[in-house]
C-alpha cells in the first residue's frame, strides 16, 4: 500500500521536474523538484515532532507557498491536515483545537501569544508559527529536517486526509472528514472534466483554508502538472496584468465583478485565457452575460461543498446555462427529493438535493448521530440545498433549506424572489428572507442594495405584482449599502436576520 493521495500527485509530476510548480506576487519560483524536497522536510519535521498517523496537524496562517508544502507533509506523514480560517477569533479556535486535538497547532507568529492560553487548554503538544513570507519555527524545523528523500507513511483511499469545519451558522461548527480517494477522486474527476494539462497556467487568488482555494484548485493544478501564479489575495487590476501569462482562473463571484468594473477587461485582455470558474456562492445570471459580453468567455459555474467537495459543473464542452450549476460529475449521483419523505420528485420541482459519490466525505468528527441523520439508508447525503434538476438535466440551486420561508402555511424560495428583483435596473443585488410575523408565522423580507437611479420600496413591490404570486412578494423591502458576506463571498442571510429580528414586532 501507498500513501493514497501523494502516490496520485507523484504519477502526475511533469517529466521535468525544474517545472515551476507556484510563482508568488513577489516573483518567487518554486518548482516541482522543491515540492518533493519540501513536503518530504516537512513529514520528515512533524515525525521528528512525535505526528503518529492520524493524528491532527491544525494550521491558522496567512498564504504562501509554504502552506501548500506543509499541507502536502502532513499528508506524507500520514497525518490529518485542519486548516482553519485566519479570520476566526482566539475563542472560536479554542473551539476548533479542543474539539479535533491536534498534536500540532500552527499559527501566525503575530498571534502566537494571543493564541497560545486556548492552545494549552486543548492540550496541543506543540505550538508552531508561520508568516506570509514562509518563516517561521514550522518552517525551521523543516530545514533542519533537510532534503533527504522521506518515505511516505502508508495510507490507503479511506484514511483521512483532512478536515474542514463547517461556517457553524446553524449550531456549533462541524469537522467534516474528507479521505485521501475524496480528495484525489475529485482532483482526477475535475482535471479530466475541465481539461487541465500540463501547459496549464492557473490564477491563483483564493484563500487556501477553503476546501475551493486548497482543493479544488491546488489539487487540479497538481495532479495536471501545471503551474499556479499565487496571489494573496483578489486584486483585480493585477489578475488582468496576469492573464496574458495564464490559462485559467477559479475564483467567487465578486471576483468577477471586481473585473467588469476595470476598464481594460476585454476581448484583447483576456485571448490567451481559456477557462474561468466560478463558485463557493451564487454567480448572479447577469453577471455571467456581462462577462460573456466583455470577454467572449462563458464563466463555467459549478456546485460543492465542504462535505461534497465538487458535485457539479457546467460542461467544458456544451451550454454553460447561467444561473444553473451544470450537470452532476462523472461518477456522481444527484437526485431531488421531499425533504420530509425522502420521496424522489420529479423534474423542474424543488427539494432537498442528495448527493452520492466518491467525493462524498466520511461523515462528522466525533458526531455518529450527527452523519447518521445527514446520510439516507441507501448512501445518499442530504446536502441541505433547496434545488431542482431541469428537463437537461442541469441542476439549479434555489437556497439554503434553513432558508426556506413559510409565510401563512406557503413555502417561498428566497432565489426566486432575488431574481425578479436583481433583474429590475437599479438594483444591484438582493437578499430575501424570513422574519417572524404575528399572522403569517414569517414575512417575505428584501434587503436591497440600491445603484444608481435605485427604484423605492413601492417601485419594487410594484414591479413584483403581477410576476410573483401575492404570498411571494415581500411584505416589506429595506435597503442596505451591501449585504454581510463571509471569506468565500456566501451572503450571511443569518445575520440579516438577526439585525432585522424585531421589523414586525407588534
Amino acid at each position: 500500500m501507498t500513501n493514497h493521495l501523494f502516490a496520485l500527485v507523484r504519477e502526475s509530476l511533469p517529466a521535468d521536474p525544474a517545472k515551476t510548480f507556484i510563482e508568488t506576487q513577489d516573483g518567487r519560483t518554486y518548482s516541482y523538484a522543491d515540492l518533493l524536497a519540501r513536503s518530504g522536510a516537512y513529514a520528515a519535521a512533524l515525525r521528528g515532532l512525535g505526528v503518529r498517523p492520524g493524528d491532527r496537524v491544525a494550521v491558522q496562517v496567512e498564504k504562501s507557498a509554504e502552506v501548500v508544502f506543509l499541507y502536502l507533509g502532513v499528508v506524507r506523514a500520514g497525518a490529518v491536515f485542519l486548516p482553519l480560517n485566519t479570520a476566526y477569533t482566539a475563542a472560536e479556535i479554542g473551539y476548533f483545537l479542543g474539539d479535533a486535538e491536534p498534536a500540532i497547532f500552527v499559527c501566525d507568529p503575530g498571534k502566537r501569544d494571543a493564541l497560545a492560553d486556548v492552545a494549552a487548554k486543548a492540550g496541543v503538544g506543540h505550538m508552531l508559527t508561520l508568516d506570509a513570507s514562509g518563516h517561521g519555527s514550522v518552517a525551521e524545523a523543516a530545514d533542519r529536517a533537510g532534503t533527504a528523500e522521506f518515505a511516505d507513511v502508508e495510507r490507503g483511499p479511506d484514511d483521512l486526509a483532512a478536515i474542514l469545519y463547517t461556517s457553524g451558522t446553524t449550531g456549533r461548527s462541524k469537522g467534516a472528514m474528507l479521505s485521501h480517494e475524496n480528495l484525489a477522486s475529485n482532483a482526477r474527476t475535475l482535471r479530466a472534466y475541465w481539461r487541465f494539462t500540463p501547459d496549464d497556467v492557473l490564477i491563483h487568488a483564493l484563500p487556501v483554508f477553503h476546501t475551493h482555494g486548497l482543493f479544488v484548485a491546488t489539487n487540479t493544478v497538481l495532479v495536471s502538472g501545471g503551474t499556479m501564479l499565487f496571489l494573496p489575495r483578489l486584486d483585480a487590476k493585477l489578475i488582468l496584468k496576469l492573464m496574458p501569462r495564464a490559462t485559467a482562473m477559479m475564483g467567487v463571484p465578486t471576483f468577477y465583478t471586481r473585473l467588469l468594473k476595470e476598464p481594460g477587461l476585454n476581448r484583447e485582455a483576456t485571448g490567451h485565457m481559456r477557462l474561468f470558474v466560478s463558485g463557493s456562492a451564487p454567480l448572479l445570471a447577469e453577471t455571467h452575460r456581462a462577462w460573456q459580453a466583455r470577454t467572449g468567455h462563458a464563466i463555467l459555474e459549478r456546485y460543492g461543498m465542504t462535505e461534497t467537495n465538487m458535485s457539479t459543473s457546467n460542461p467544458y464542452e456544451g451550454a454553460r446555462v447561467a444561473g444553473t450549476v451544470g450537470l452532476p460529475l462523472p461518477g456522481v449521483s444527484i437526485r431531488v427529493v421531499d425533504p420530509d419523505t425522502g420521496r424522489a420528485l420529479p423534474a423542474d420541482t424543488v427539494g432537498m438535493i442528495e448527493v452520492k459519490g466518491p467525493n462524498v466525505f466520511q461523515g462528522y468528527w466525533r458526531m455518529p448521530e450527527k452523519t447518521a441523520a445527514e446520510f439516507r439508508a441507501d448512501g445518499f447525503f442530504i446536502t441541505g440545498d433547496l434545488g431542482k434538476i431541469d428537463p437537461d438535466g442541469y441542476v439549479h440551486i434555489v437556497g439554503r433549506g434553513k432558508d426556506l420561508i413559510i409565510t401563512g402555511g406557503f413555502n417561498v424560495y428566497p432565489k426566486e424572489v432575488e431574481t425578479e428583483i436583481d433583474a429590475m435596473p437599479g438594483v444591484v443585488e438582493s437578499a430575501v428572507i424570513g422574519l417572524n410575523h404575528p399572522d403569517f408565522g414569517e414575512g417575505v423580507t428584501a434587503v436591497v442594495v440600491p445603484g444608481e437611479n435605485a427604484p423605492d420600496e413601492a417601485a419594487i413591490l410594484a414591479h413584483l405584482e403581477g410576476r410573483l404570486a401575492k404570498f411571494k412578494c415581500p411584505k416589506r423591502v429595506l435597503f442596505a449599502a451591501e449585504l454581510p458576506r463571509n471569506t468565500m463571498g456566501k451572503v450571511q442571510k443569518n445575520r440579516l436576520r438577526e439585525e432585522y429580528a424585531g421589523l414586525y414586532a407588534g
